[in-house]
């Protein structure tokens, strides 16, 4: 048979050479594909005669001990190889009894050294299935090794520890038996001719490698015989093989096995020798080495934000369920990135949609289970961090550039019971100068919690209200949940007429529609994946937007929910409800809180476009919104898929009012960032439980500093918004929002390079400091793009907080005190007011004067804040334009302007602008770490006024100067 191994050189060959002699085959020549039903794991029997079997005797046993042998010598030199070499005579062939058993128990003793052999921490679980007590027999019926993990009392925890059962050295798996050179790289045949223990295999495959770019590898192995479902997503098609790539492929023949190697340093990115290839109908499993522990993305999870490697097993299906730990929760998304030694970064995205566990162990390694699709898989070379997540975004799509009142501050509730009482909120914000863009409504605004109604008689009036804001250059947002009614009269509510009459909703294995149960009662769930549901999708919105002209919405409910487990008559009993291997989904059922798996829509079944549920619903609602308003729609969404940052944002679900929760939001906040959406946050103070006051100060100042802000709980909770605490409190929530608001230039100037680079807003700072291990784990600080540190407070009772410097210059933000940092951790003081912020060193930000909203603060004049490095050098760039308008970048309609400082002068380059920017000037400068007061300030080369302190900070005021012209200002 075959062995799984990190390769030697010999079994290795270059892409680009493979096979050479293979391809001059001539096709009637291929290797033969055994047919299904005439292959099986039980080994064939062979009749032989005393003679014969002496001689196979000799034979085996010498074959043996040379494996032995050489598996030795192999396991001396690595910690994840193992030896090729034949597997063992199963019992029962026809040697004799006594030589019979004398070969057993040599195989078998020889069998059992071989798997003790391996390492704990490379065993890769071969019965992976969730809640099963796996025995011997169980394990052995697969041809696997069973070796009881010491210390442990059953065949594997439900914490995913040490296997019990796991694959041996000569497990079965493909072989490459042709290949062929193409004009973007390489296509081979793999072959298998022993079926492995689930059902369906696909013993023939094709595999087709793809030199995209110098940074992009692209890997596609597929069925010829018959078409599989693929991800409707849509992707790069390179026309031109990369020239110059920064990787190396090589392949192992037998096994079958890809490596992927970094040219520069030659660190292994990807290596899937290390266990064995499965592709049935119902499981697909790959299996990778990984070159560091430091894994980061997998989402969504509630976890730190880098993943723990020791056997942890991250499971991907939607899911309507309360943050947890160890679930699935809203969202899937199957990207990783990796560190590697020296700093680099390399990413991986696996192009499937379909339920899967990725399974994490100490090797370090990862495994990929899906019970669908195909694999069809990229490897991004980065080689930093942000290079990493601009690759990947490259491929599934940039972040959407979002209107301008999106980056304000919002509020909601469930439990404002009617629309006079949420206008009360409003006022009182008003009255109190508590900034607020946006207001929102949760299901309770609607009329019997359906869509497209709102209460006559408890928000009746709903529509004054939002005349109300927009009169005060506020907006309306509202949820809008997927589950129509289905129970009202006929001809009393046209989306379910509509629908049924247009066919858009899902329908049942039968093809009757299906009938599950939300918040209205019993319910339709429109079919996303159909066209004609877009536009029913549009119509009823529209016909709504008449009623309430509402600003954005917010897409809640989308996993899809359900209170039923697959619909009101169940489900049937197939292999798409019961699959031979389940994920470890919550509720351990593919339908659980959700609708059939085989539920039928119009693209493919549920089984296979679940997890795309809301993706698709949110781009139905983000094309809806562009033609109702003419502006960037504004769309937030629970559940979430690759590209779904060009369509909408994100909320990271109903949290708790815990200090917990307060901690695990910037981890949710930097995954969603590193997963392409960077309009994220989590629900400032906690959806459910009462909050307590302290927490919810401190929760607003980090929430000040969520990409995405918003202030949400839960119904029959106290109130939890700024004007409920006291006044002390209202005051440091008040003071935190403001400084949000001053923000403004800086964190919009963001989100133009994560919608046009592909840059990350809210940023881990190992993303600018990769050299720096220490920062690898850090998720209780983050940065604003490459210059603000955040250090909030997340514990009770305390007025510090710890943070750590990586190496360099940093500025207290609001003083501009100075600290030289080696790479340490330092305490700051942390007062109930205070959030701490500072600015690194080589730096210059856009601010503004802060007001109630953005639209009267994005009109105030600029500072400008420098932080300057010990050569006295820094950097900023400003984006505007008119906040709302579509595709202002791509039409020209912006502003773009860069501004430096050396040798003691500052500069601005306008390279692009439009009338939106002639509206703003820059009143003010300052200036961090001037070392010597200046005998004279010069603006444009006229002497200005200026204050000098002894903290080295320089201010020059009263400048009145265009934002698009250049200026200069030096001092002396």
């Amino acid at each position: 048979m075959v062995s799984y191994e990190r390769l030697n050189p010999e079994n290795v060959q270059f892409s680009g050479a493979l096979l050479s002699e293979e391809h001059h085959r001539p096709a009637q020549e291929d290797v033969a594909v055994p047919q299904p039903d005439s292959t099986s794991l039980l080994p064939r029997r062979l009749s032989c005669s005393i003679t014969k079997a002496v001689l196979i005797l000799g034979s085996l046993l010498l074959v043996l001990f040379g494996g032995w042998l050489l598996h030795t010598i192999y396991w001396l030199r690595t910690t994840s190889g193992q030896a090729h070499r034949p597997p063992p005579p199963a019992p029962g062939q026809a040697l004799g009894p006594v030589l019979q058993a004398d070969i057993n128990d040599t195989a078998t003793a020889a069998r059992s050294k071989a798997c003790s052999a391996i390492p704990e921490a490379w065993r890769f679980d071969c019965y992976p299935e969730k809640a099963v007590v796996v025995t011997r027999e169980l394990c052995q019926a697969r041809s696997c090794c069973f070796i009881p993990a010491s210390g442990s009392t059953r065949g594997r925890s439900r914490k995913n520890g040490i296997p019990w059962c796991f694959y041996p050295p000569d497990f079965p798996s493909y072989s490459l038996v042709s290949s062929k050179e193409t004009s973007m790289g390489l296509k081979g045949t793999l072959v298998k001719d022993v079926k492995t223990y689930y059902p369906g295999d696909i013993l023939t495959l094709e595999m087709e490698i793809r030199h995209e770019t110098d940074t992009r590898l692209r890997v596609r192995i597929t069925d010829p015989s018959s078409s599989r479902f693929e991800v409707p997503l849509s992707v790069p098609t390179a026309t031109k093989k990369a020239e110059n790539p920064k990787y190396v492929v090589e392949l192992s023949k037998q096994p079958f096995g890809l490596v992927v190697k970094r040219k520069s340093t030659g660190t292994v990115l990807l290596n899937t020798t290390v266990a064995p290839l499965f592709y049935a109908d119902q499981f697909l499993q790959l299996s990778t080495a990984l070159p560091s522990q430091f894994i980061y993305g997998l989402g969504e999870h509630r976890s730190t934000f880098l993943h723990d490697v020791q056997w942890n097993t991250l499971t991907m299906w939607a899911r309507d369920v309360p943050p947890t730990e160890q679930t699935n929760l809203y969202g899937v998304h199957p990207f990783y990135m990796a560190m590697e030694d020296g700093g680099d970064a390399h990413g991986f995205f696996l192009l499937n949609s379909n339920a899967m566990d990725v399974a994490l162990q100490p090797g370090p390694a990862l495994t990929w289970r899906s019970i669908g699709g195909i694999l069809d898989f990229y490897v991004f070379l980065g080689s930093d961090p942000g290079s990493v997540v601009q690759q990947y975004v490259e491929v599934i799509g940039q972040p959407a550039m979002p209107i301008y009142w999106a980056l304000g501050y919002h509020l909601c509730r469930w439990g404002y019971k009617t629309s006079n009482a949420t206008w009360e909120v409003v006022k009182r914000m008003r009255n109190y100068g508590i900034p607020q863009d946006v207001q929102w409504n949760d299901i309770d605004y609607m009329d019997q919690a359906k869509d497209f109604t709102f209460d006559p008689t408890n928000f009746n009036t709903l529509p004054d209200l939002v005349r109300d804001l927009h009169a005060h250059n506020q907006t309306y947002v509202m949820i809008m949940d997927p589950g129509i009614s289905s129970t009202q009269p006929e001809g009393s509510y046209w989306p379910f007429d509509e629908g049924l009459k247009r066919g858009v909703f899902i329908k049942d294995a039968e093809g009757k529609t299906l009938i599950g149960k939300v918040w209205p009662g019993l319910t339709a769930f429109p079919d996303f994946s159909d066209e004609a549901t877009h536009e029913w999708w549009y119509e009823n919105l529209q016909r709504f937007h008449e009623k309430v002209p509402f600003d954005g919405l917010w897409i809640d409910m989308n996993e899809p929910s359900n209170f039923l487990d697959g619909s009101t008559v169940g489900c049937p009993s197939n292999s798409l409800e019961n699959p031979p291997y389940t994920p470890g989904v919550l509720g351990g059922l593919l339908r659980s809180k959700t609708v059939c798996a085989s539920a039928q829509q119009k693209l493919s079944t549920h089984y296979n476009l679940h997890s795309l549920y809301g993706l698709m619903e949110a781009k139905a609602t983000s094309s809806a919104l562009k033609r109702i308003l003419a502006k960037r729609p504004f769309v937030i969404s629970r559940s979430t898929f690759p590209s779904h940052g060009s369509y909408s944002g994100h909320w990271l679900g109903d949290n708790r009012s815990h200090w917990k929760d307060l901690y695990t939001s910037i981890a949710g906040m930097l995954t969603f960032n590193l997963l392409g959406i960077p309009l994220v946050g989590a629900d400032v103070c906690g959806f459910s439980e009462e909050p307590q006051e302290e927490l919810c100060v401190r929760w607003t100042q980090l929430g000040a500093f969520y990409p995405f802000a918003r202030n949400h709980n839960s119904l029959d909770m106290n109130p939890q918004d700024p004007t409920a605490f006291s006044p002390s409190a209202r005051t440091a929530m008040k003071q935190a929002l403001l400084l949000r608001y001053s923000f403004f230039p800086f964190l919009y100037t963001l989100f133009h390079h994560a919608h046009v680079k592909g840059h990350t807003v809210a940023r881990p700072l190992m993303f600018e400091f990769p050299k720096d291990v220490k920062t690898y784990g850090i998720d209780s600080q983050f940065l604003w793009g490459r210059s603000l540190l955040v250090t909030p407070v997340l514990e009770p009772g305390v007025d510090y907080v710890d943070g750590y410097f990586p190496e360099g210059l940093w500025y207290d933000y609001y003083t501009g005190d100075s600290v030289s940092s080696k790479g340490e951790e330092l305490r700051l003081s942390a007062p109930l007011d205070k959030i701490n912020l500072h600015l690194r060193q080589g730096s210059i930000i856009p601010t503004q004067e802060p007001n109630v909203t953005l639209w009267i603060s994005s009109g105030q004049p600029l500072h400008l804040v420098s932080a300057l490095s010990d050569d006295g050098s820094a950097s900023g760039d400003l984006f505007w334009d008119d906040g709302e308008t579509i595709d202002t970048y791509e039409t020209d309609r912006y502003t773009y302007v860069v501004f430096n400082i050396s040798q003691n002068t500052m500069t601005s380059s306008v390279l692009h602008s439009d009338q939106e920017g002639s509206f703003l000037s820059i009143d003010s400068v300052s200036f961090y770490g001037v070392k010597q007061k200046p005998s004279a300030v010069l603006v444009n080369s006229q002497e200005f006024p200026f204050i000098y302190r002894d903290n080295q900070v320089l201010s020059v005021a009263s400048l009145s100067l265009r934002l698009t012209q250049n200026f200069t200002i030096s001092w002396m």
